[in-house]
């Protein structure tokens, strides 16, 4: 079988990827720095990245993002900064007196085998007006997707990776093995 390399330096997000494609590939976690690009779009952020990594492939990298619409789409590109700097609580401060609350999750998975390939996937739901969970990662205590009534903090991992941006992404993906 083939190997596959995974950028990352998350573990839970490595064994989401080792469940997914370990039918299709030796899937292996690769903790390496690379350098990330200031750009607009994920999509750019990542095919940066792909060309730095591409001596390491096969391999799949992604990268994610919180877009609030009230606040301009901020801080998506710069989600990961702004979880280090002002966190779920800077978040909801910003959103204090603000009633429309739509905000989506979008992750781009890069894959590098033959060719490049882009995947995405986008998870829509609404910030919430307090933290609710404790599962999960990241914006997860605020975010509460579409049709659900529990954050994704207040999901098992099963159930948020099947409707999550990263889940969407990986079927994407696998949709795409599944062809080749």
């Amino acid at each position: 079988m083939k190997k596959l390399n995974i950028i990352t330096s998350n573990e839970g997000k490595y064994k989401e990827y080792k469940l997914k494609l370990g039918n299709f590939f030796d899937v292996e976690m690769l903790d390496i720095d690379y350098p990330e690009i200031q750009a607009d779009f994920l999509e750019d952020v990542v095919e940066y990245a792909l060309e730095e990594l591409e001596p390491h492939s096969p391999l799949i990298i992604d990268d994610s993002g919180l877009f609030i619409e009230e606040l301009k789409d901020f801080p998506g590109v710069y989600s990961s900064y702004v979880m280090r700097t002002l966190g779920c609580d800077g978040i909801l401060s910003l959103m204090q007196n603000i009633e429309r609350r739509k905000a989506r999750f979008e992750c781009v998975i890069g894959f590098v085998g033959e060719d490049i390939e882009l995947f995405k996937g986008i998870s829509r739901g609404y910030i919430t007006k307090k933290k609710k969970g404790d599962k999960g990662f990241g914006y997860d205590p605020i975010f509460r997707p579409e049709s659900r009534d529990r954050t994704f903090a207040q999901m098992k991992t099963r159930e948020k990776n099947e409707i999550s941006h990263r889940g969407r992404a990986v079927a994407r993906l696998m949709k795409y093995m599944e062809e080749e």
